[in-house]
């Protein structure tokens, strides 16, 4: 994880680091100093090294016409300038201060919060191929961007034969539409935090997909990223299901209950699902064995409630997924993405919570209603 890039002597200082400990210092792109891993994350840390340059001014007629050999008279005329960097990192919540001195003389000081971390763009981009030509490379760029949107169009007519096979062509384009508005909550947060986005791809029998240019930096922007899909459809849930009570057209009811499925397995604990980002971002910016333990009860009470209402599917989906969690908590320190602070992890967990206990109670009043094809998804879970 970037924690630090500063200007220093016209080149750019900037400071890796992770939760385990670990920080490793590069001016110009050029390692100079490093700390291992500690078992304490929250250490003030100092990284000292020299840079050798060379005057711009040349040595003098004097100075050359003196009887030195060629190493000592370089060596003369190089000086050397001790650089200090004194940073202090706190995780939990994110502060980070420091302080740069060079030759003892303080030149720099600051603070980094989780908004500067958000906000940060990579310092060294891409590296490119050499360019072949110009109109070449316009050329190519061009059927690129056309291929994207042809590929977009295929998946799109695919999803819409492959629903229709299963359902009507109705029912179809409706289900089109509710995967549209799940991704389209995505695209709403990545923008929110100016991520570039490439647009929502639909793939048929498995959803939507919403992809960036950019990489996240954050857990919140994990977090918030992922769950804003399921919030969104489950505000489209909610509105079928106030469009079914004014017209009492069951074509609603069912858009609402299978939307509300659709959105509840996106919550599941299971990467690369929605819900997997979710837990993992809480459960992983939990700094103590305490946290871990708080989420593995958690996830048991989860378990627990679904078999006892008779949801078997969505209780072993759920045992699963936090399984697969718990097993990589350990590697937690060793991610890029900056931590939840405590608010964030409370935050987090209650919007989770409400929202799967909001789709799964539209599904267990739409199937109230005697139909049985509105029983469905009520069904699936308890199958």
């Amino acid at each position: 994880m970037e924690l630090l890039n500063i200007e220093c002597l016209g080149k750019r200082l900037r400071l890796e680091g992770s939760m385990a400990g670990w920080q490793q210092l590069f001016w110009d792109n050029q390692l100079v100093s490093q700390k291992s891993a500690s078992p304490d994350n929250q250490v003030f840390n100092i990284h000292q090294f020299e840079l050798t340059l060379q005057p711009s001014s040349p040595p003098s007629d004097e100075a050359l016409s003196q009887p030195l050999q060629t190493d000592t008279l370089v060596e003369t005329h190089l000086k050397k300038i001790p650089v200090r960097l004194e940073v202090d990192v706190k995780w939990q919540p994110f502060n980070l201060q420091y302080c740069v001195l060079i030759d003892e003389e303080q030149v720099s000081q600051g603070q980094r919060t989780t908004k500067d971390i958000e906000q940060q763009v990579p310092e060294i981009p891409t590296p490119k191929a050499n360019k072949i030509s110009i109109v070449g490379l316009a050329s190519l760029g061009f059927k690129l961007l056309k291929s994207a949107k042809v590929v977009k169009a295929l998946l799109a007519g695919a999803s819409v034969a492959a629903y229709s096979w299963l359902f009507s062509i109705e029912f179809a384009l409706a289900l089109i539409a509710c995967l549209v508005f799940h991704e389209y909550g995505h695209i709403k947060a990545m923008k929110h935090f100016g991520m570039k986005t490439k647009g929502i791809y639909l793939i048929p029998f498995m959803g939507g997909l919403a992809l960036s240019d950019e990489r996240i930096n954050t857990r919140w922007q994990d977090v918030v990223i992922s769950i804003m899909g399921p919030t969104f459809g489950l505000f489209l849930s909610i509105a079928c299901l106030v469009a079914y009570w004014i017209t009492g057209n069951v074509f609603f009811a069912g858009l609402a209950a299978f939307n509300a499925l659709l959105n509840l397995f996106n919550l599941l604990p299971i990467l690369p699902l929605d819900g997997g980002h979710i837990l993992k971002s809480i459960s992983f910016s939990m700094n103590s064995l305490a946290g871990l333990v708080a989420c593995i009860a958690g996830a048991a009470i989860g378990v627990y409630i679904s078999y006892s209402l008779g949801l078997a599917l969505l209780g072993f989906l759920l045992l699963i997924g936090s399984l697969e969690i718990v097993f990589e908590w350990r590697g937690r320190h060793h991610s890029h993405l900056l931590p939840l602070d405590r608010y964030g992890q409370i935050f987090s967990t209650v919007w989770y919570l409400l929202t799967v206990g909001s789709l799964v109670a539209i599904i267990w009043m739409v199937a109230g209603t005697g139909d049985d094809m509105l029983r469905m998804p009520l069904e699936i879970l308890k199958s």
